[in-house]
């Protein structure tokens, strides 16, 4: 029909805006986030650019849902204050019936949705991991200036001095490096060595070690032609299985951990809230141009924070082994779908005070 062609056709124009913009607002937000930690070297300068991509994905199923639910919220809404929506039902549309072309909007949504969430999304959040981690790894060492006295790992108090070092072929020469081990003794290294992709050693060459307690003539001297340093404990990469956000769907499903049970339930009600949000909106955007309020708006922030944190909780309390998996993904689904059918029932007795509509539409449902 008519109407379901302008509706649609509005709301596709309408939802492309709001998506750009609430994109380029959080891209922006993260990236001087990102910014921020590359300057005090929590993440490597390389990896900002790559690291904001791998974001922009892991956020897209959350702004999908918020571009359908403030799309469908602002055109109805426009529709009530332009007196449109009088005009449809005026001429016999009932209110129930623009749950359809609704639905025709949202469904493709849901969809994308459920493809990002369930295969997407793992894939990019253990590619994230991982290059954050390698050049993570590259840069401790890539920042190495020959001259200068720095900290190297984060253990035993590790502290270099390198006097040449060549940045084309890698190869350092007199390198000096002292750290403490386990009984307060220090251990003095004087070698040199070659810079390796990804690796989390030192392989040391050619050189001495001096250990013993400063002020005391125990100093015990060791030559050696190879020597492997171990510089930090941290993995190579990331195991997809240390974190669940990366775990693929079908490892999820059939899980009896919790914490996979909660990331699967997170999945899915993300793709199922789109729908109802979407069908909420329906009744949400009544707006009467006579009072001029724009109390709907606030209801509908309100219910959309209620929705979201609800389905959080009930996240966190599968996570930890308080409920079930069905207890923790049923309940505020079917909440939001019980409100969005009595305030439909609502809306359609327009002429009626609201909380004696509620009331009657209570009775109704219960008649039935």
């Amino acid at each position: 029909m008519i109407y379901q062609r302008n509706f649609i056709k509005e709301l596709s124009f309408t939802a492309i805006g709001i998506f750009v913009v609430l994109l380029a607002v959080l891209v922006s937000t993260q990236a001087i986030n990102l910014l921020g930690r590359a300057a005090d070297g929590r993440v490597a300068i390389d990896a900002v650019l790559a690291l904001v991509g791998f974001w922009v994905i892991g956020m897209t199923p959350l702004l999908l849902v918020l571009t359908a639910f403030i799309s469908t919220l602002t055109v109805l809404t426009r529709y009530w204050r332009d007196s449109e929506m009088s005009v449809w039902l005026s001429c016999g549309l009932a209110l129930k019936q623009w749950i359809r072309p609704v639905m025709q909007f949202a469904v493709p949504f849901a969809i994308l949705i459920a493809v990002m969430q369930l295969w997407v999304m793992p894939w990019a959040e253990l590619r994230s991991r991982e290059y954050a981690e390698i050049l993570k790894q590259k840069q401790e060492l890539s920042l190495v200036e020959a001259g200068e006295f720095n900290n190297l790992g984060k253990r035993n108090g590790r502290v270099y001095f390198v006097e040449t070092f060549d940045t084309e072929s890698g190869i350092m020469k007199n390198l000096f490096l002292r750290e403490q081990d386990k009984n307060g003794n220090d251990n003095i290294v004087f070698a040199n060595f070659s810079l390796t992709d990804n690796k989390r050693t030192l392989e040391l060459r050619d050189g001495y070690r001096y250990s013993g307690t400063p002020g005391k003539a125990d100093y015990n001297r060791v030559s050696f032609q190879h020597l492997s340093l171990i510089i930090s404990t941290t993995p190579k990469l990331i195991d997809p299985v240390s974190h669940r956000r990366t775990i693929p769907t079908a490892q999820l499903i059939g899980s009896s951990n919790p914490q996979h049970q909660a990331e699967l339930m997170w999945r899915i009600s993300l793709t199922v809230s789109v729908l109802l949000l979407c069908l909420l909106a329906v009744p949400l955007s009544y707006f009467n141009p006579r009072s001029g309020h724009t109390y709907n708006i606030l209801i509908a922030i309100g219910l959309f924070l209620v929705y979201q944190n609800g389905l959080t909780f009930l996240r966190n309390a599968v996570e930890d082994g308080k409920i079930h998996f069905w207890l923790g993904l049923l309940p505020m689904h079917i909440i939001m779908f019980v409100i969005a059918v009595v305030l439909l029932r609502v809306r359609s007795m327009p002429s009626q005070p609201f909380w004696q509509a509620v009331a009657k539409s209570l009775t109704l449902k219960g008649g039935k």
